[in-house]
C-alpha cells in the first residue's frame, strides 16, 4: 500500500540512520518504492549534519552506533527539529530499552530482525501523527493570527501595524527574518522595518530583497513562496546563511499594491508551507486596510496640525510683540503637563489648546499692545477674547477638545477670573496649566508698554500668586522644574528668558 505524500510536489522525507550499510540499503529501497524521499546516514553525527542540510519528516535510527548513538540523536532531533518524528531500531530488544526511548521522545520502536511491512506500517502511522500535529498547530496559528488580524484592524498607527505584523510573522510561522515594505506614495517601495527572530541564532546577516523582482512577481496578485536557489534569486543582498525558504504576501487595496510582508527561513529544516502562506495572506489583507486607514489618519492629523499652526500664527502676526508667544506658551504648557504625568494623548490636547489660546483676539478690534495701560472699556473688550475664541472654534468639531483651554485660561484659582468666575478644581486642568504658561511667557517677553521682566522676578510672582491666581500644586511643580527646562533650551539653542 502506498502512502499519500503531504503534497503532490513534495513527498514525505525519511532519514535512515544505521551503521550497517545492508540495513540502510534495504530500508532505503523499500521506503523509496512506497513513494518517500529517503536519505541515509551511517551514525548520529552524520545524521545531524544531514538534518542541517534539509528538512526531514521522519528519522529511523539504530540504537547502538559509533560516534553518536540513537538515544543521543533522539535528544538532538527533539531539540533542534521538534516537528520531526523519530523511530528507534534496536537489536537489544528489552522492554526497558523501548520504554527509555519512548520516554526520551521516540514515537515508536522497531525490534531487529524486523519485517519490512512492519517498518512501512510504523512509518505511515508516524507520518499521520506528524500530519495531525501539524494540523493542530495550524489551527492554533489560525486562532492566534486571527487575534493578530483583529488587533491590526483596530489600529490607526502605521508603526503599530508594522510592529504587529513583524511580531506575528516571527512568532507564529517561526521565521528567522521578517520585513514589511510599504509604498511611499510616489510609486516606489521602501522597507519600513526588518526584524530578526531573537529566539533563533542562525541569522548572521539580514538580507535585502530586490524590489523590482518582487514587484514583478507580485504583479498577478498571488503570494510568492520559494525555496533554496529560487528564493535567493529574489534578493539584492542575500542573508547569511542563504535562505532555505522565502514567503512574500502582498498587501493590496482596490487592486493596487501598497506593500508586502516577507518572511525568511535560513534553517534548511524550516520551510514555509501552503498553510502558513494562507495564514500570512490573511493578516496581510487585514494589514493593507489598516495601513490605508493609518495613512488617512496621518493625513488628517497633519491637516489638524497645519490648521492649528495656521490659527496660532494668525494671532502672533497681529503684532510684533506677540510673535512666537503661542509657540512658547505651548512649550511651557507641554512641559508642565508632562511634569505632572499626563498621558501623551492629553499632552497633545494641552499643546493644541496652548497654541490657540489667544485665537479670540482676532475679534477684539483694538490695539492690545498700545503703550500704557488699557482703559476700562478696552479692558472689557480684551476680556471677551476667550469667549470669541470659543465661538470661533465651536463650529470646527475636531477642535472640540481644545476649547476648554482656550475658553477658560483666564479663570483664577480664587474665583476672581473671567469669563465664568470658576474657582479651584472647577476650572479644567488644561486651562489651569495654560494659565501659568501664558503668564510666565507674557511676563518674560517684551511688550509695547514695558520691557520683559527677569526670570527670577517672574518666578517669584508665580510663587506669590500660588493659591490665588494659580493652582498651588501646578505652580509649585512649574517653579521646581522650570530651571531644568531652561538648561535644556539653552543647550539646544532655544529661546531662554533672562
Amino acid at each position: 500500500m502506498s502512502s499519500q505524500p503531504d503534497s503532490p510536489a513534495e513527498p514525505p522525507r525519511v532519514l535512515v540512520v544505521d551503521d550497517e550499510k545492508f540495513i540502510r540499503d534495504i530500508l532505503a529501497d523499500f521506503l523509496g518504492m512506497e513513494g518517500y524521499v529517503v536519505r541515509t546516514a551511517q551514525d548520529g553525527t552524520s545524521a545531524i549534519t544531514e538534518l542541517g542540510r534539509a528538512r526531514y519528516d521522519l528519522v529511523i535510527s539504530d540504537l547502538k552506533m559509533p560516534k553518536m548513538g540513537g538515544l543521543e540523536l533522539l535528544q538532538e532531533v527533539a531539540k533542534a527539529h521538534p516537528d520531526t518524528v523519530t523511530v528507534i531500531m534496536t537489536g537489544f530488544g528489552t522492554v526497558e530499552t523501548a520504554i527509555d526511548a519512548m520516554k526520551r521522545g521516540a514515537y515508536d520502536y522497531i525490534l531487529k530482525p524486523f519485517k519490512v511491512e512492519e517498518i512501512i506500517h510504523i512509518v505511515q502511522r508516524g507520518l499521520e501523527k506528524r500530519r495531525l500535529a501539524a494540523e493542530n498547530l495550524r489551527l492554533r496559528e489560525a486562532l492566534s493570527l486571527y487575534k493578530v488580524s483583529e488587533a491590526i484592524a483596530a489600529s490607526l498607527s502605521l508603526e503599530a501595524v508594522v510592529d504587529t505584523l513583524l511580531e506575528s510573522a516571527l512568532a507564529e510561522v517561526r521565521a528567522d527574518i521578517a520585513s514589511v515594505w510599504v509604498e511611499d506614495g510616489e510609486g516606489s517601495f521602501a522597507e519600513r522595518r526588518q526584524e530578526s527572530n531573537p529566539e533563533h541564532d542562525e541569522v548572521q546577516r539580514a538580507g535585502r530583497l530586490d524590489v523590482d523582482r518582487v514587484v514583478q512577481r507580485l504583479s498577478d496578485g498571488a503570494p510568492v513562496v520559494e525555496h533554496g536557489s529560487r528564493a535567493l534569486e529574489l534578493f539584492a543582498t542575500a542573508p547569511a546563511p542563504d535562505p532555505s525558504s522565502l514567503a512574500i504576501v502582498p498587501m493590496r487595496m482596490r487592486d493596487r499594491l501598497i506593500g508586502w510582508l516577507a518572511v525568511v527561513s535560513v534553517n534548511p529544516s524550516r520551510r514555509f508551507d501552503e498553510g502558513q502562506r494562507k495564514l500570512l495572506s490573511l493578516i496581510a489583507s487585514r494589514a493593507a486596510a489598516a495601513i490605508e486607514n493609518a495613512r488617512l489618519y496621518e493625513d488628517l492629523q497633519a491637516t489638524f496640525q497645519q490648521t492649528i499652526q495656521g490659527l496660532a500664527q494668525t494671532i502672533d502676526k497681529m503684532d510684533r510683540y506677540t510673535s512666537g508667544h503661542s509657540e512658547r506658551v505651548a512649550l511651557y504648557a507641554v512641559a508642565l503637563a508632562r511634569w505632572i504625568g499626563l498621558s501623551e494623548e492629553l499632552v497633545e490636547v494641552v499643546r493644541h489648546s496652548a497654541l490657540m489660546h489667544d485665537i479670540g483676539k482676532v475679534g477684539c478690534v483694538m490695539n492690545l499692545n498700545k503703550p500704557g495701560k488699557l482703559t476700562q472699556d478696552e479692558y472689557e473688550i480684551f476680556k471677551k477674547h476667550p469667549v470669541f475664541g470659543r465661538e470661533i472654534l465651536d463650529p470646527i468639531k475636531f477642535l472640540e477638545p481644545v476649547i476648554p483651554g482656550v475658553y477658560l485660561h483666564h479663570e483664577r484659582w480664587d474665583g476672581r477670573g473671567y469669563p465664568l468666575g470658576l474657582e479651584g478644581a472647577g476650572i479644567p486642568l488644561i486651562a489651569r496649566i495654560i494659565s501659568i504658561a501664558d503668564t510666565y511667557d507674557a511676563m518674560t517677553s517684551d511688550r509695547a508698554y514695558r520691557r520683559a521682566l527677569p526670570h527670577e522676578v517672574t518666578i517669584n510672582e508665580v510663587t506669590r500668586c500660588s493659591g490665588s491666581q494659580f493652582d498651588p500644586d501646578l505652580a509649585g511643580t512649574f517653579v521646581e522644574n522650570i530651571d531644568g527646562l531652561r538648561d535644556e533650551l539653552r543647550d539646544s539653542g532655544g529661546h531662554v528668558p533672562e
